[in-house]
């Protein structure tokens, strides 16, 4: 650690009062720590080995993982798959008829697709997209193609309202081409589902759209090309495992609205491949969020303007007791609408009914809890009243808002709190997330919040609660960086050497002064800047400083010319590099030792001022300093 002169620390503050300064020069080994919403991370102290537990038992948990992404990997690769034929008239026919023109996001999510069918292994890709983003464009590409490759497609949604939905969606748009098209769910009559049942085993069925009812032993395909999963992390245990035992041979085209953090899709690549759509549809319309105390005409009014467009309505209330004095109080509010309430407390077949019923424009309000946060897609429903909303966390918030603007027309959002007069007795989080709604309103850092809570969540949804509760022992990105070095082993690859630190500590100061970059945010984000950087870069950054502030001190020369020496250690598998007594010590890895030729070496060339010190952690090399600096003493040493 370069010391022995000023420069610029971040302090950090442990459990008990504990404090440690990290020498910026050493902040890329400091991590921002993100985990779900609502979840503080324990802190830890100096004087226990509460933190080095903690990663081991992660540690456990991400080898699990890996192995089991890579044992599912190696079997699909053990059984090759079927090679879709290229794309034939038809398919560019079907192509041009997408009503819309495709984001860069969703054309690449639609061409890796494609690809893959097209490729002798068996797919298994991932399409992550925001609601209403062109996920099921991409799954209807997959599905036409497998029919004009002679092959059956199972599409598979959580529900039977998404289920109804999608083969609504995909009869329209495959309307005038020869795919047959069925729809399996338990609304059928026993004599409907039988004769589905007939018409797949007998191959009179391409297409074929369900719910988990897909996935029971008498459904038997003649000859299946490819399953459609959306929002996998829906279905049950059973089902997934049934899923596993398929995803060896057949294609298999996963959707997604969880977001996945960056840091752990770049970890997961090449396990699974993956496509994100980040971009939204052109012609979207942000939606207008408004935040305000609970007022009765203001329900009223919002209720009345949506129904008179042709709209429905959400109303969110979370609390299931009074779920029913809610009910009559919006009948009474919007004029004898046909309002009709759902929440978690109620049976499986109740709740989809009145979904159902909403769904088919049977009822125009539904009085609702957080139930309907996941999967419910009505582009009818445009306008959505959240009562009590500071109860609940930004994420949920942005998930729930995420229900409506699905189509071109304007959808509004209402965000409503007590009374400014009750609000003295909130407690005081709550009050704080008050400050933050009004943030989320006005589509501020809010949202940007609300999305990395969203994107922790979603990564647990994605790779299930044990692996969620793990990501949150640590945080999103460590989590990520554990499990691309555990995979990275398993596959026999030795882990990047340059992830080790290299404890510099040479007499001379460091740092960037605040007299010539007086901003701490700016000098923050050049010494990231210059720790992520290769000794080419940081040229270009040292030229960037003296534009901005002129000539560039002799602290920031140092500073500079140390992280190139330390990336030059790093490469020469030094562990670490102390100036003490008008010499430097220089310590190799424990598992990196020098060359046997390289002591001989090292005499002829430096004589007496090289010699050997005996150190348990590694070989180390005392080399007395000759006039010049300790920085350019190391740096001929090494290239020597």
């Amino acid at each position: 650690m370069p010391g022995h002169g000023p420069q610029d620390c971040v302090k950090l503050e442990y459990r008990g009062s504990d404090r440690l300064f990290v020498p910026l020069t050493e902040f890329d080994r400091v991590q921002k720590y993100a985990g779900a919403e609502g979840k503080r991370p324990r802190l830890s102290s100096l004087d226990t080995r509460t933190w080095e537990e903690v990663k081991k038992q992660v540690a456990e948990g991400v080898r699990d993982l890996a192995e089991e992404l890579l044992k599912l990997q190696a079997k699909r690769a053990a059984k090759p798959g079927h090679e879709f034929p290229s794309e034939n008239q038809m398919e560019r026919e079907f192509a041009d008829g997408f009503p819309y023109e495709p984001t860069e996001d969703q054309a690449r999510a639609i061409k890796e697709t494609l690809e893959d069918m097209m490729t002798p292994r068996p797919m298994d890709r991932l399409v992550v997209g925001d609601v209403g983003f062109g996920k099921t464009e991409v799954a209807m590409r997959a599905a036409f193609k497998c029919a004009m490759g002679l092959k059956q497609c199972a599409v598979l949604a959580p529900t039977t309202v998404l289920a109804d939905q999608h083969f609504r969606t995909f009869s329209r748009r495959m309307a005038g081409y020869p795919v047959r098209l069925a729809l399996m769910t338990r609304f059928q009559t026993k004599g409907e589902q039988k004769k589905i049942l007939d018409d797949l085993y007998k191959g009179k069925v391409d297409v074929v759209i369900g719910t988990s009812r897909l996935l029971q032993k008498d459904v038997k395909f003649h000859d299946i090309g490819l399953i459609v999963i959306d929002e996998e992390h829906r279905f049950g245990v059973g089902d997934k495992e049934k899923l596993k035992k398929i995803r060896a041979t057949v294609d298999v085209l996963a959707l997604s609205a969880t977001p996945i953090p960056r840091s752990l899709h770049q970890s997961m690549t090449g396990l699974r491949q993956i496509s994100l759509i980040q971009s939204a549809p052109s012609g979207r319309q942000p939606i207008v969020t408004r935040v305000g105390p609970w007022d009765e005409r203001v329900i009223s009014t919002a209720i009345a303007e949506e129904l008179a467009r042709g709209g429905q309505v959400y109303y969110v209330h979370n609390r299931v007791r009074s779920m029913a004095d809610t009910l009559e109080q919006i009948k009474v509010l919007s004029g004898g609408a046909r309002v009709s309430m759902v929440h978690g407390q109620m049976k499986g077949p109740e709740i989809e009914k009145a979904m159902w019923d909403l769904a088919q424009r049977k009822s125009d309000v539904l009085v609702a809890s957080t139930i309907i946060e996941s999967g419910l897609d009505i582009p009818s429903v445009n306008t959505m009243l959240v009562e009590d909303a500071q109860d609940f966390g930004l994420a949920q918030l942005y998930q729930l808002r995420g229900r409506i603007g699905r189509e071109k027309s304007r959808a509004y959002c209402y965000l409503f709190h007590p009374p400014e007069k009750e609000m003295k007795e909130l407690a005081e989080d709550a009050v704080k997330r008050l400050d933050a709604l009004k943030e989320f309103g006005a589509l501020g850092a809010g949202i940007k919040l609300a999305l990395r809570d969203l994107e922790i969540r979603g990564a647990g949804d994605l790779l299930g609660a044990k692996q969620h509760g793990f990501m949150n022992a640590v945080g999103a990105d460590y989590y990520a960086q554990l499990l691309e070095s555990e995979v990275s082993r398993l596959r026999g690859k030795r882990v990047a050497d340059d992830d080790r630190p290299v404890e510099v500590d040479l007499r001379l100061p460091a740092y960037i002064p605040q007299a010539y970059l007086p901003g701490e945010i700016e000098r923050l984000k050049i010494y990231k800047r210059a720790l992520r950087a290769t000794p080419e870069e940081t040229v270009e950054i040292l030229g960037e400083l003296e534009r901005l502030s002129g000539p560039p001190p002799q602290p920031v020369k140092n500073l500079f010319a140390l992280l190139n020496l330390r990336a030059e250690a790093r490469r020469s598998r030094v562990a670490e590099i102390v100036e003490k007594d008008g010499a430097v010590e220089l310590r190799w890895r424990a598992d990196a030792p020098p060359r046997p030729e390289d002591p001989a070496r090292w005499l002829k060339a430096y004589g007496k001022r090289v010699s050997f010190v005996p150190s348990s952690e590694g070989d180390a090399v005392r080399l007395e300093l000759a006039g010049e600096t300790a920085i350019d003493a190391v740096r001929a040493f090494l290239k020597a």
